[in-house]
């Protein structure tokens, strides 16, 4: 397989760290953005040249601009875009800070799509490219407790979408990953919570908050399968609208889906009460 260059969010962990260790270990080469670039170093004395590291906080829209820009013409080339930074913010919605919430939309949100806007001139004029949109089953089912998580990821759901019909036609594919639980640092280092309200504390808002706290049951996903699951993703073609990953995954999704179909066909009938009479 020819080398492929890869620009990826959030190499430090989880994820975004599984698949650059996947890629520089082949011989790829990859981009990647991380807030502390020491956090890295390990991965810059082993790789060198292969590994080119950005320092970037997605909430500064310029800085994406400039570090997206300077990836492009240090590289020459990028094949595949992958959005992988971000994080989980838990509670009930009447919890959080008006920073909290401006936070993780400026990240996961905001972040993400100027991620692709400021990619997309350089893909056009490659005249192909791949983009990666990671998402979670929480980008289809919504669960009490996550609903800024939810926000954010049905959100840039919704705008990957969208843009994968524009980007079509230019050669660029554009791929949504739902994973389910996996044992990264997601529950146990990035998830931020909000202030508890203790009118909450016996309600199903509550579900978030414990399994952050506790640590909940042990998740099923290995990083490792899913990181490469991704990898993986990029090779097919035509691109995949969205890769489902994890057995948890899988069944939420097809439950909240099966459930918002039957409620949407429900109202086939009264859905036509509103409409014009048929010629007027």
């Amino acid at each position: 397989m020819p080398q492929r260059t890869w620009f990826i969010t959030g190499v430090n962990s989880g994820f975004g760290r599984a698949m650059t260790e996947q890629l520089l270990e082949r011989g790829d080469r990859v981009a990647g953005t991380v807030r502390n670039v020491d956090s890295v170093k390990d991965l810059t004395d082993k790789y060198g040249e292969n590994f080119w590291v950005g320092s970037l906080d997605l909430t500064h829209t310029a800085d994406i601009r400039t570090v997206v820009d300077q990836a492009f013409t240090d590289l020459g080339t990028v094949d595949v875009i992958v959005n992988n930074a971000g994080y989980g913010l838990f509670g009930a919605a009447e919890e959080l800070t008006d920073e909290q919430v401006e936070h993780a939309i400026d990240t996961n949100l905001l972040g993400s799509i100027q991620i692709i806007r400021t990619a997309l001139p350089h893909l056009r004029a490659q005249g192909a490219g791949r983009i990666i949109q990671l998402s979670t089953f929480g980008g289809q089912a919504a669960m009490p407790g996550g609903s800024m998580y939810h926000a954010t990821k049905w959100g840039v759901e919704g705008f990957a979408e969208a843009v994968s019909i524009e980007v079509a036609p230019l050669g660029i594919g554009v791929t949504i990953v739902e994973p389910g639980g996996a044992r990264t640092e997601f529950r146990n280092g990035s998830a931020k919570l909000g202030p508890a309200i203790e009118a909450y504390a016996a309600t199903p808002a509550a579900f978030a908050r414990n399994m952050i706290t506790t640590g909940g049951t042990p998740a099923v996903g290995d990083p490792a399968k899913i990181a490469a699951a991704i990898i993986d993703s990029a090779d097919q073609n035509p691109a995949p609208k969205r890769v489902v990953l994890g057995s948890d995954s899988f069944g939420i999704i097809s439950g909240a889906l099966t459930a918002r179909l039957a409620d949407v066909q429900s109202q086939k009938d009264s859905a036509a009460l509103t409409d014009f009479p048929a010629g007027a």
